[in-house]
């Protein structure tokens, strides 16, 4: 790669040393002068690395500590300053090995082979380095944290791994490097097939960037792959994903677009948690309430208006109708699932951890052979899992205590105490 022309000759020194100095004879003398220059090489070699480690690096490092800038940082934790003091060795060795090796012309072009392979092997450790300095400085950025920065970085990882392949090869060998090119155009079904994956996920990665399917940090569900958590990292070929029970889950990148997911970033960023369940009640304990269920019921501040002002409705109907020659059936009453379903309606509403802005419901589900689901569907205020939890818990210990106020019963499978009870 690098090479200069022949300017001072060591070697005629040397000669002149062990031999007419040291009287030695011509063989054993040009083996000892070949011991010395090898290690006269690797003594400049080693005092240049350090220096340059010790001198230049140390300052470096103090210079930047002292910066306000944070992102800098990042350079002296990756030690990319101590990875670059290896390119000065691999310089000096590639400039002077043909005044040192001069009476060794093999040796030379050994040497400086040796040299270039060691220097491209640094330059594309030191390439990657900086990419991975790169990739953790643009995810500290805050437009760009939930992006997969990672995948790019990556596949630009492989590019520099490639180039530095057949650079490296090219000097083995002493071909240009376009003639490796060349060669992997005729194996590129082989190639394709090779990195398949590591191409699916570049191409999946572009679009769920493009599209905003997944960031770092969304809930995703994806039963499939049996994961329920978190994304701690989108790479080119793996989506890492913390699970609730801790447990880690990595999925294909490319499985984000071919199979079905759910995100719960929608939940996330509105303005609550939406809780959907259902009370099943026994249709046999529903029943018209009469004047002293009423009186009970007016005495529940939640529903006393609701009372008052139905009550007037249903007298004033049952006025116009009424005939004592007419069953009552046909007049209109109140029943008490009907009045406790606007208590839990009432009582949802008053609930201080519940969204008033979002879709409160208390509704009737069809029937079942289990009852009549009386479901509850409103949204939390908190989104937190624990705090949710604790506020659906808080809502219905209440109303599946209360249905016994409304004489009505919740459904429940019979145990063996019940069939124990049939004969008694």
């Amino acid at each position: 790669m690098i090479q200069i022309e022949k300017k001072y000759n060591i070697a005629l020194w040397l000669d002149k040393l062990f031999i007419d100095d040291f009287g030695l004879e011509p063989v054993p003398a040009l083996y000892l002068k070949l011991l010395t220059l090898i290690l006269v090489l690797a003594i400049i070699c080693f005092l240049s690395w350090y220096f340059t480690k010790i001198v230049i690096v140390r300052f470096l490092h103090k210079f930047l500590l002292k910066t306000e800038v944070i992102w800098d940082d990042v350079f002296i934790e990756k030690r990319v300053f101590e990875k670059m003091a290896y390119l000065i060795p691999a310089f000096i060795v590639v400039l002077i090995s043909p005044s040192i090796f001069a009476d060794f012309p093999t040796l030379t072009d050994f040497v400086i082979l040796l040299s270039n392979i060691f220097l491209i092997l640094v330059l594309i450790n030191l390439a990657i380095t900086v990419l991975s300095v790169f990739d953790e400085i643009l995810s500290k950025i805050i437009i760009l944290k939930d992006k997969p920065i990672t995948s790019y970085i990556q596949v630009l990882k492989i590019v520099v791994y490639f180039v530095g392949g057949i650079l490296v090869l090219s000097l083995v060998l002493g071909k240009s490097p376009f003639y490796f090119l060349g060669a992997m155009g005729a194996m590129t079904a082989i190639l394709l097939l090779i990195f398949k994956d590591t191409i699916l996920g570049f191409v999946a990665s572009i679009q769920m960037s493009v599209y905003d399917m997944v960031r770092v940090g969304d809930w995703i569900s994806m039963p499939k792959y049996d994961a329920d958590g978190d994304v701690l990292s989108i790479n080119l070929n793996t989506v890492k994903i913390q699970n609730w029970d801790k447990t880690i889950t990595t999925i294909p990148t490319y499985a984000f677009i071919t199979d079905s997911f759910k995100n719960w970033r929608g939940m996330s960023d509105s303005g609550g948690r939406r809780i959907k369940r259902a009370i099943y009640l026994k249709v046999s304990s529903f029943q018209f309430c009469d004047e002293k269920m009423l009186s009970q019921f007016k005495k529940y501040k939640l529903i006393q208006d609701y009372i008052t002002k139905k009550g007037d409705d249903v007298q004033k109907f049952n006025s116009k109708i009424i005939d004592n020659e007419i069953d009552s059936v046909n007049l209109r009453r109140f029943t008490n699932i009907g009045v406790f379903r606007i208590y839990a309606e009432k009582y949802i509403t008053a609930h201080p951890d519940i969204n008033k802005d979002m879709t409160i419901m208390v509704r009737q589900l069809e029937s079942t052979s289990k009852g009549l689901p009386l479901e509850i569907y409103c949204f939390s205020a908190e989104k937190e899992w624990l705090k949710y939890e604790n506020i659906i818990s808080d809502i219905f210990d209440h109303l599946f205590t209360i249905t016994s106020e409304f004489e009505l019963e919740v459904f429940e499978e019979p145990t063996g105490k019940d069939f124990r009870n049939i004969n008694r």
